[in-house]
């Protein structure tokens, strides 16, 4: 029993790991990891240039429902793996929605032990929603831009 529930718990484990699968791709020298609050997202090149680190492409999790949670965590993602490349930006390439990953399985069983018969059946419905995709490249900007200034409470 016990050896079941530590194959449960692997298995768990991995789905979670795919879930918010993140890649990247170096083009450049990496730095130290930073903090993910201090990566600035770049709609287009920021002024004064910029040295570029590493390709990034990375999804919004396979449990994340809603467009506006998908969007936010796409951009998270994009955060953190910049960070630990040690990018201060993040130029963003583009975003996208995955594949509708909505499925229904059927399976069932016969077995025969003892001298009996014995049958089962199982169904399983996957309801996972689709997920939001974005890449960007992870960059070094040597004297970022001030922030825009934050709305007055």
């Amino acid at each position: 029993m016990a050896r079941i529930a530590r194959l449960l718990t692997i298995l768990a484990a991995s789905v979670l790991l795919a879930a918010c699968a993140s890649s990247h791709v170096l083009t450049g020298t990496p730095r130290p990891p930073i903090h993910p609050d201090h990566v600035r997202i770049y709609y287009g090149p920021p002024p004064g240039g910029y040295e570029e680190i590493a390709r990034l492409d990375v999804g919004s999790g396979a449990f994340t429902y809603g467009n506006r949670n998908k969007a936010n965590a796409v951009m998270r993602n994009l955060r953190r793996e910049a960070a630990k490349l040690g990018a201060n930006g993040v130029l963003l390439q583009g975003t996208s929605e995955g594949p509708d990953r909505t499925a229904v399985s059927v399976g069932g069983g016969v077995g025969r032990f003892g001298g009996r018969t014995h049958t089962g059946l199982g169904v399983g419905v996957n309801i996972s929603p689709t997920q939001a995709h974005a890449s960007g490249i992870a960059i070094w900007v040597p004297d970022p831009p001030p922030d825009p200034p934050g709305p007055t409470p």
